[in-house]
């Protein structure tokens, strides 16, 4: 593997690009190629296979371009594809799974939301990871159904939004759930609308810093860590590009990015 390839990041559209600001902010010198298969989004709503077929598909395109390591953004594709991806390809993966860790050891109220995807909630890794430290905690799941179409289509502040954010958020608001699971890579982008709804006693939680911390661990570990005098940021998309500029068009957002279809 070559150190100065770029970190690959894929995900099953727009979504994962707060994953790729929490990366891009911990390790500012390292070139980036980000993948949103836009076309086939959601993956929630796929089965094991598809999920599986999909995930291969963007792993060997990061990889043709050079990617010296890669990570699936994707709640979905990571609890469904990335075991086989690890026996199948010889490079690192970083994975990304709801962090029910972290907020089962803090909750004071025993009881945590969790919204993902149905593809998220219903795999193996999941339950796995649920039994061992939530099993003493109410575990309110929600399947945001919609939400992720809704970001990918340019529509984080419409009406239809927040109708699905008031109904899935309700449930954890009987419960008096004290911290929120955000399940899925697309959901951070509804931060404000969730802590607008749900009030500041709810710590909400996703896992950006913690992948991006991981990644930079094993580049490290693998003697991959390359500062780049001009880092470059290329994002690849199969869907509406305009949307991914705009969920990059901030004071945040580096200099140096090319978009371009796949």
């Amino acid at each position: 593997m070559n150190n100065k390839g770029p970190i690959g990041i894929f995900d099953s559209g727009v979504g994962g690009t707060s994953i790729w600001r929490a990366i891009q902010a911990q390790m500012p010198m390292e070139h980036t190629l980000y993948l949103a298969d836009s076309r086939n989004a959601p993956y929630g709503k796929k089965s094991k296979a598809e999920i599986t077929a999909l995930s291969v598909k963007n792993t060997e395109f990061l990889i043709a371009q050079g990617a010296k390591i890669i990570v699936v953004a994707c709640n979905t594709a990571t609890t469904n594809a990335i075991d086989h991806l690890r026996a199948t390809y010889d490079l690192p993966f970083i994975g990304i799974e709801p962090a029910i860790k972290p907020a089962a050891l803090q909750t004071q109220t025993k009881s945590i939301g969790i919204l993902a995807t149905q593809g998220t909630l219903s795999s193996a890794l999941f339950a796995k990871t649920s039994e061992t430290f939530a099993k003493d905690i109410q575990v309110i799941e929600v399947i945001g159904s919609g939400l992720v179409e809704l970001i990918e289509s340019d529509q984080i502040q419409s009406p239809e939004m927040l109708e699905l954010l008031n109904k899935y958020l309700a449930p954890m608001k009987a419960a008096k759930v004290d911290h929120l699971v955000l399940g899925c890579s697309h959901y951070p982008y509804l931060i404000p609308l969730i802590s607008s709804l749900l009030g500041n006693s709810v710590n909400i939680i996703d896992s950006g810093l913690a992948v991006a911390r991981q990644t930079q661990r094993i580049l490290t570990q693998h003697e991959l860590r390359c500062e780049q005098q001009d880092p470059q940021h290329i994002f690849y998309t199969n869907g509406n590009p305009q949307v991914l500029k705009r969920l990059l068009a901030d004071n945040t957002a580096p200099k140096q990015i090319s978009y371009k279809d796949f």
